[in-house]
């Protein structure tokens, strides 16, 4: 297991304390959040004028965070990644560049090879960004769950599937949240100490999954927690969080990188367990 680097840490601090700043600070900590890899090269003039503010409001962001000033901060974002190749900005220039270079309308193998372009980027950012420590904790929160109850709201709802069907082939006993008829409250109702709720939610955050992240944590139960941001409100509740970025091509967000940390968990929950996992057998044409 490694341990938090200076800007993981500083995050992590960030989103602890996001609920005490200021509307200005909060708008600042989220820019800092979602272009962490940018900050290392952005000028605090470029910053003040994505998040609207002046550039004093940047050095008091920075000193509420313990820096002398903005450069001492961006000294520790870049002392991060100076040491990690990220190969995502050159996927992000090449989808901009196909829609602003393409003479015509775009083909449907163009759109796909952009889209695959957006999904390899969102790919590296996850490889750049995994956080060792959390991921030790999921492992660990699952491995310890009496009960696993998994929650995915509209277009995570897939992941959600793909996470219980995953498990089942562990001695777990895993849950679906479905929320049919609208039974959120009854399904979550049973969580009790000692058991875990996967809760998948990425922005503007299902109020369904609000819901049922703070209902667990009332009743005292865990929550490993898949979401876009340190910031986002399901942080909180986190006894695991799990970060993820994913590709956007045509403002149309991939579930690439999401999909590829869920499986990732469970193979590494089986080799804790030490599962002999068998290939699934012909069973009349169903695929595995």
């Amino acid at each position: 297991m490694t341990d938090l680097s200076p800007a993981e840490q500083l995050m992590k601090r960030i989103a602890a304390e996001f609920d005490t700043l200021s509307k200005q600070l909060k708008i600042i900590a989220k820019y800092v959040e979602q272009h962490q890899q940018e900050l290392v090269l952005t000028k605090i003039s470029d910053i003040a004028a994505a998040c609207d503010v002046q550039p004093s409001a940047i050095v008091r962001f920075s000193q509420r965070f313990g820096f002398s000033g903005f450069s001492e901060m961006q000294a520790v974002f870049r002392g991060d990644f100076s040491k990690k190749a990220v190969p995502a900005n050159n996927y992000r220039q090449r989808i901009r560049q196909i829609i602003s270079t393409q003479p015509g309308e775009l083909s449907a193998g163009d759109m796909t090879r952009e889209f695959i372009a957006a999904c390899q980027a969102g790919l590296d950012d996850l490889s750049v960004g995994i956080n060792d420590v959390e991921l030790e904790k999921a492992v660990d929160l699952l491995l310890k769950a009496e009960n696993i109850y998994v929650l995915g709201v509209r277009r995570t709802f897939s992941i959600a599937s793909y996470i219980v069907y995953a498990l089942q082939h562990t001695h777990k006993r895993v849950h679906l949240i479905s929320g049919l008829g609208g039974m959120y409250r009854e399904q979550i109702r049973s969580l009790k100490e000692g058991d875990v709720i996967i809760a998948i939610s990425f922005t503007p955050y299902a109020k369904e999954t609000r819901y049922c992240v703070r209902a667990a944590h009332q009743h005292k139960a865990k929550a490993l927690v898949i979401t876009d941001s340190q910031l986002s409100p399901l942080s909180r509740y986190a006894d695991a969080l799990l970060t993820v970025k994913e590709g956007t091509a045509f403002a149309f967000r991939s579930l690439t990188s999401t999909i590829c940390i869920c499986q990732a968990l469970f193979i590494a929950l089986a080799y804790r367990l030490e599962l002999d996992i068998e290939e699934t057998k012909d069973l009349g044409g169903y695929d595995d």
